[in-house]
């Protein structure tokens, strides 16, 4: 099977049982990755801001007067090497319309026809045609200028594919995308009334426009076009070839497919049909996607909101009791993903576990996982090092400040639990070091019978050949395994779990790679 691919050009950097979405990323849960699915949690998700590139480049880093001036990503990765050389190790890379801070002047040429520049906080960029440029008014720029917004929730807007579509370079016209299109007159019929069409997230493709939003009914009779960013005007296809998919003038460059998501920095109007732009600037219709809130679970500080030991109910249906004689007697239900304090006793009644509560009750283990100080503490806890623990019994993650914990939540690890991860999908077991981390990557299969592709996957860390941390924004059943083997977090854990670790992200780079620092991640039964 393989992993991870886009059709444009990449490098190979490892080859480790799969290929390769990012320079350095090995995009893969080992030999499989997680399906999509349409489960997602309702709450609000703001587009991500539009910025001024050189004034968030300068708000990001901060005012440094060793970088007076900026260097923008024109490939979609741009490498960041420690040194000025090909040579030297890659610490990072930018994503295409990244604006960072720059030195004033190029250091050296050598082995770069338009010089490596020094860049903000640390390495260097070489600057050359279609890779990267000292204009920062270059179009790409400007496409780009919807960065991945670190504040909010996800980075960018979501959508999963629940009908096949086009996928197209440029805005259609409608007598277009009636062409390309079977029946869509009568699609879009059916879409402005079904329950589950226009209605369903009816402001999701519209929030942080300017324009008040307009019913999707009344757009379409008006065929009229609005919101249409000034580098899609007047049929104009996308500057640069960011998905390696565009050839010459033609308009359908691929089709959407089942199992398949997208991650989008705007929306546009053309000819009342409203169309959602990609991160590598295609065009994709919204009335073809199902539109992802991602979940609202997260998990707790410690000892902020809660000190251990505590539970956390991972599954539905949970019960508490009370020991009545030698029986356990139901006296309630426990609401699923509560975070309850424990005294820390247990008891065996029958081949069942129980925790006893702080409020005297008792909890069956199979639906409470309990968190504790972890006892068997090394070297890197006592040297005061960031990391983390993974129970795969438990399905919890708990983040570590030393020897102390600070965070908890629930995660979904490999569906097959603890059978053997080069033959099943399960999740690695050991110790580990994060040695890449991503803003976003993209995560896809060409197995038989698990075909799928899943664009831009948050805040990914991978520790092990393919197995990664990552927020996940197609399912919400944290406390249950079902990946494919790499532990899946829910959207708000995975952004916190990805600032606190390291290797850190300078902003607004896309990715960094440890030489040898990277957090810990302990994985165990």
């Amino acid at each position: 099977m393989r992993g991870v691919q886009r059709n444009e050009r990449r490098v190979a950097v490892f080859v480790i049982l799969i290929c390769f979405d990012s320079l350095f990323a090995v995009a893969g849960c080992s030999k499989r990755v997680s399906p999509a699915s349409t489960a997602a949690a309702t709450q609000t998700l703001e587009l991500p801001r539009a910025l001024d590139a050189s004034s968030d480049a300068a708000a990001e880093s901060g005012s440094d007067p060793r970088y007076p001036s900026y260097v923008a990503a024109l490939a979609w990765e741009v490498r960041v090497h420690q040194e000025p050389s090909l040579q030297s190790p890659m610490i990072g890379y930018l994503r295409a319309g990244a604006v960072v801070q720059a030195g004033a002047k190029a250091v050296t040429k050598e082995g770069c026809s338009g010089g490596w520049y020094a860049i903000s906080p640390v390495g260097f960029v070489c600057v050359e045609t279609n890779v990267a440029t000292t204009d920062i008014s270059t179009p790409i720029v400007e496409a780009l200028s919807r960065r991945p917004d670190l504040d909010a929730r996800f980075p960018y807007v979501y959508g999963l594919v629940r009908q096949h579509s086009p996928i197209y370079s440029r805005l259609p016209t409608r007598a277009e995308a009636a062409h390309a299109e079977y029946a869509l007159a009568k699609h879009m019929a059916h879409w402005l009334r079904a329950k589950d069409g226009a209605s369903f997230r009816a402001d999701y493709w519209t929030r942080g426009k300017s324009e008040p939003p307009q019913d999707a009914r009344d757009l379409w009779e008006s065929r009229a076009s609005r919101e249409v960013p000034r580098w899609l005007e007047d049929d104009a296809q996308p500057p640069g070839n960011l998905s390696g998919l565009i050839v010459g003038r033609r308009l359908v460059v691929g089709h959407s497919l089942e199992h398949q998501g997208f991650a989008f920095i705007d929306t546009a109007v053309s000819q009342g049909r409203r169309y959602a732009v990609t991160t590598d600037l295609l065009v994709v219709p919204v009335d073809r996607l199902r539109p992802i809130e991602g979940s609202n679970y997260r998990g707790v500080r410690i000892p902020e909101e809660i000190d251990v030991p505590f539970a956390l109910i991972r599954r539905e249906g949970a019960y508490s009791y009370e020991l009545r004689g030698e029986a356990m007697v139901r006296t309630g239900h426990v609401a699923r993903r509560a975070a309850i304090k424990l005294t820390g006793k247990e008891q065996v009644v029958g081949e069942r576990r129980y925790y006893e509560t702080a409020g005297g009750k008792w909890l069956w283990d199979a639906s409470a996982s309990r968190v504790d100080r972890f006892k068997r503490l090394t070297k890197w806890a006592y040297d005061g090092e960031h990391w983390v623990e993974v129970s795969i019994a438990n399905q919890t993650l708990v983040a570590y400040d030393g020897t102390k914990p600070v965070y908890a939540t629930l995660v979904s690890t490999g569906e097959a639990g603890l059978d053997d991860p080069e033959k099943t999908k399960s999740t690695v077991l050991g110790e580990f070091r994060i040695f890449a981390k991503h803003v976003t990557t993209t995560m896809s299969s060409e197995a038989v019978g698990e075909e799928f592709q899943l664009k831009d996957i948050p805040y990914v860390q991978y520790f092990q050949e393919g197995y990664a941390l990552h927020a996940a924004y197609w399912h919400d059943d944290f406390g249950i395994p079902r990946s494919h083997g790499c532990i899946n977090l829910a959207p708000d854990d995975a952004k916190w779990l990805f600032s606190w670790t390291e290797p850190r992200v300078p902003a607004p780079w896309h990715g960094a790679h440890a030489q040898d620092h990277g957090s810990v991640v302990y994985v165990h039964k």
